[in-house]
């Protein structure tokens, strides 16, 4: 199993319905989860750009995506967002991979290539030819 983080912003409708209702919100979240092959971790109310964030395990991408899908669908989140974690183990490995394969990469940097003059479309200290 993968683990995800995810992020969700209420509508004001949605807040409304919680304070009236007060339902237990690991409840409601973690049913759905568990309802996409997951498992709920830890779920936290936020303050700022997100609501409510948490961790959960998912078998795979399918089912991390229909989770968020779902969570959508139901018409109470201004936005969810669902990100993929790497253990640090796993963000290790990625960067020994990612020195090895530098190696026969080339990036657009404009290395060896002449830099423009602002404006005039030739490199800097090129003459202007014939107009």
């Amino acid at each position: 199993m993968s683990r995800y983080l995810f992020m969700a912003a209420y509508t004001g409708e949605s807040w409304a319905t919680q304070l009236r209702t007060q339902q237990d919100a690991r409840e409601r979240v973690g049913g759905l989860i568990e309802a996409c092959g997951g498992t709920l971790n830890d779920l936290y109310y936020a303050f700022g750009e997100s609501d409510i964030c948490g961790l959960a395990d998912f078998p795979d991408e399918e089912s991390a995506a229909a989770f968020s899908l779902a969570a959508s669908a139901g018409g109470a989140l201004r936005s969810i967002q669902t990100t993929k974690l790497l253990t640090v183990e796993q963000g290790m490995d990625a960067m020994r991979k990612a020195a090895d394969a530098s190696t026969s990469y080339t990036p657009p940097t404009g290395a060896g290539v002449p830099r423009q003059t602002a404006g005039s479309g030739r490199p800097a200290g090129a003459t202007p030819g014939p107009r």
